[in-house]
């Protein structure tokens, strides 16, 4: 493993402990750069802040508020790809 994802791994792991701070951080970068280019690229900007912040956090956007456990871990999404399925399904 190289620098660079050891670094990486690092910024993820310390955002699933914070995801509130990350969240505000990535509002006041995309409300920085809205505001420098008119707000010419605000969809698109929401849509870096939304896709930055789960690939940090390991958080969705549309997964219901789960409270993390109490060391911080954050509480995994259900997966819901894994189901079996039955004979004949």
């Amino acid at each position: 493993m190289g620098l660079f994802d050891k670094a990486v791994d690092k910024a993820r792991d310390l955002a699933r402990k914070n995801p509130d701070k990350v969240e505000s951080a990535l509002d006041k970068v995309g409300d920085a750069y809205d505001e420098r280019t008119g707000g010419k690229h605000a969809s698109r900007t929401d849509t870096v802040q939304q896709k930055a912040g789960e690939f940090l956090t390991g958080r969705t956007a549309d997964a219901p508020d789960v409270p993390d456990a109490p060391d911080g871990t954050p509480t995994p999404d259900p997966d819901t790809s894994q189901h079996s399925r039955g004979p004949g399904d």
